[in-house]
């Protein structure tokens, strides 16, 4: 049996309905956070929340509080059982009219549904998108909205390519990121990654890694990629290895995997 948490209370999912009119189903009006789970806790909700909090700043969107979402993680997790994968919380700006403009009365419509899984290294093939670009300009790029076409679209185009995943350029043709992760750029003993500036979701595992002081920010030229030690793609589910960058084959240093997954508290087999 299938549980997620719904509006204040968990249910079986078979019971759980989102209104037809609901603002995250028709318009992709909503925010969500997709946190790691280890040993039944949520890992790094601080800086879930925090980026939750800011998305809603962008929005003008009511997101529920870190206790609240504390609380909700706890009774689904004992419902379900579950004690190793990832929660995804979903908010909504609930029903609506038609149209774009947002009801005077929000009620936000709040989810969370969970998944097992376990945080571990794998490899993965990238190529640059040519049809999508992300816009450092826009509030939007900081954040993790329900809308997420533009990642869709590129990762259609990377597996109509034979790739696995999509590197993102911004508008500027430097890169950004890829459709689910943070790109990290090791070169040497140097660990570097694009700015939020250059259009980069500031990612929570991207969090991490700055504040130990293991990684910086620096504006990243498509040539660097091409010369670098070593790529990753981090996110708060894993560490992927690009192994395979538009065509070329990309060198792999063990010592930095460890690192990285030291780090981030990935399993490395």
């Amino acid at each position: 049996m299938t549980f997620v948490w719904l509006n204040g209370q968990v249910c079986e999912a078979a019971q759980a309905h989102v209104s037809l009119a609901d603002r995250g189903l028709t318009l992709g009006d909503g925010l969500f956070e997709t946190i790691r789970v280890k040993n039944g806790n949520l890992l790094h909700l601080d800086r879930h929340m925090q980026r939750l909090q800011e998305g809603s700043a962008v929005l003008a969107l009511p997101v529920p509080s870190g206790e609240e979402v504390a609380w909700a993680a706890k009774a689904l997790l004992a419902a379900t059982g579950l004690q190793n994968g990832s929660a995804r919380l979903t908010v909504t700006r609930g029903v609506g009219p038609r149209g774009l403009a947002p009801p005077q009365d929000v009620r936000p419509t709040v989810f969370m549904t969970v998944a097992a899984g376990t945080a571990r290294v794998a490899s993965v093939s990238v190529m640059t998108s040519r049809l999508v670009r992300r816009d450092e300009q826009s509030p939007l790029s900081r954040t993790k909205s329900l809308n997420y076409l533009p990642n869709i679209l590129a990762r259609q185009e990377a597996e109509r390519a034979g790739y696995e995943d999509a590197l993102l350029l911004n508008v500027q043709g430097r890169v950004a990121e890829t459709t689910v992760s943070t790109l990290v750029l090791q070169e040497q003993e140097k660990f570097v990654t694009p700015s939020v500036a250059e259009g980069a979701l500031p990612g929570v595992a991207r969090g991490v890694l700055l504040q130990t002081g293991l990684m910086t920010e620096e504006k990243v030229e498509q040539a660097r990629l091409q010369q670098a030690t070593a790529l990753y793609l981090v996110n708060s589910l894993g560490l992927r290895v690009v192994s395979l960058l538009n065509g070329q084959e990309m060198a792999r240093c063990f010592s930095g995997l460890r690192t990285l997954c030291a780090a981030l508290d990935v399993a490395q087999d």
